[in-house]
Formats: C-alpha cells, sequence, structure tokens
C-alpha cells in the first residue's frame, strides 16, 4: 500500500560516524568472518580488459590535514566507456570489471588508494562524449550529506579540452582541482588525485 505523502518525516542528517566504516568496510574494521570481502575492494578480475591502474590521494580538511576516518566510494566505465549497469547497454561492459569501488583511508596516513582500470570515454546527453573521467563520493566527519565530485587525467588534456562536463563549469581556473597527476613506476601508471574539502585550492563538488 502506498503511503500518503506527508506521513513519514525526512530523517534529520547527521556526520558521519564509526558505524559508517563498520557497516560498510567490516574487515576493514576488523569485523571478520561476516563477510570473505569487503564489497567494493576488488574492482578487476584477472581477465578484464585494459589498462590497469591505481588511483591514490588524501581527503585534506581546510588546514590541508588528511581525514584519517573518510569513507571513499567510486563509479566508473570500464575500457570501452561502458558501465557494468542492466539499464544501460546491456551485456556489452566488460564482466570481470565490477565499476564500483569502495575503500576507507588508511587510519595511519589518511591515504585512500584503489586498483582499477583507466575508464574510456563515455556519452553525454546530445551524444558529445564526456572525457575519461571516475565519480568519487565521500563521506567523512564534519560531512552532513555525501561530497560528489570527479576525477579526470592529466594524460587526456584533449578529451578534458572537448569535455561537455568540465566546458559547464563557471570558473574554468578550478578545472585543475579536477585533475589526477599521473606518475609511472615498475611500469604500472599511478594516479594521485587529492580531495580538498576548503580553502583556496578547493576541489569542485558536483549537486547531484
Amino acid at each position: 500500500m502506498v503511503q500518503k505523502l506527508g506521513h513519514l518525516k525526512e530523517t534529520p542528517s547527521q556526520t558521519a560516524g564509526p558505524y559508517v566504516h563498520i557497516g560498510a568496510t567490516p574487515n576493514f574494521s576488523g569485523i571478520e568472518g561476516v563477510y570473505r570481502e569487503d564489497l567494493g575492494r576488488i574492482m578487476v578480475g584477472p581477465e578484464a580488459k585494459g589498462e590497469r591502474i591505481a588511483v591514490v590521494g588524501h581527503v585534506l580538511d581546510g588546514l590541508g590535514e588528511p581525514l584519517k576516518d573518510a569513507l571513499i566510494e567510486i563509479w566508473q566505465a570500464d575500457a570501452a566507456g561502458l558501465y557494468n549497469s542492466p539499464q544501460e547497454r546491456r551485456g556489452k561492459a566488460d564482466p570481470h570489471f565490477s565499476g564500483f569501488g569502495r575503500g576507507a583511508t588508511d587510519y595511519v596516513t589518511g591515504e585512500y588508494r584503489f586498483e582499477t582500470i583507466k575508464p574510456g570515454p563515455v556519452p553525454f546527453v546530445d551524444g558529445r562524449l564526456m572525457a575519461p573521467h571516475i565519480t568519487f563520493w565521500i563521506a567523512a566527519r564534519g560531512v552532513n550529506l555525501g561530497l560528489h565530485t570527479r576525477m579526470y587525467f592529466s594524460d587526456e588534456a584533449a578529451a578534458n579540452a572537448k569535455c561537455p562536463v568540465l566546458a559547464r563549469l563557471e570558473h574554468q581556473s578550478r578545472v585543475r582541482s579536477l585533475i589526477a597527476e599521473r606518475s609511472v613506476a615498475g611500469g604500472r601508471a599511478t594516479y594521485r588525485f587529492d580531495i580538498r574539502l576548503q580553502g583556496e585550492n578547493e576541489t569542485v563538488f558536483f549537486d547531484i
């Protein structure tokens, strides 16, 4: 039976507490044996297509200090620009790549890390291509509502310049807050993406 409008009131928001890690990353929190592994910890299967990369960084507060209790989720397309979703191009996305990752920042260093695949460009609503990107969602102390942002790639300058989403940013000087820098060591590319919650170089967040 459909409930009448106004019967239930919206639950007040509150900052993320320890329950977020306990519920979302129990093995990371020391609660082992319930699940074999935390959901979103492994994104890439051994037969996944595309360039394997690592994405690392910190979530920094207004003073530039890393948050050591943040929880991060990422969503992205596969190497062909397809999402692992039954609503989008059913059966065509890489079955060996989940497209979803979840992890907590290290309790000591505050660093997060994801082992993933470099995504391909994704079609925009008008048919143009969005530059390869990864969507981030951040929950942490002092954050009442989860924050959404995107990470773009420093080695995709041409695609970034044509991206219809980046083009919509009012202050184009802030695009650089969404660009992750690439480095290569041991044959594996690593992209560093630090998320700044406040301050002069605050990361652009999306209202979605």
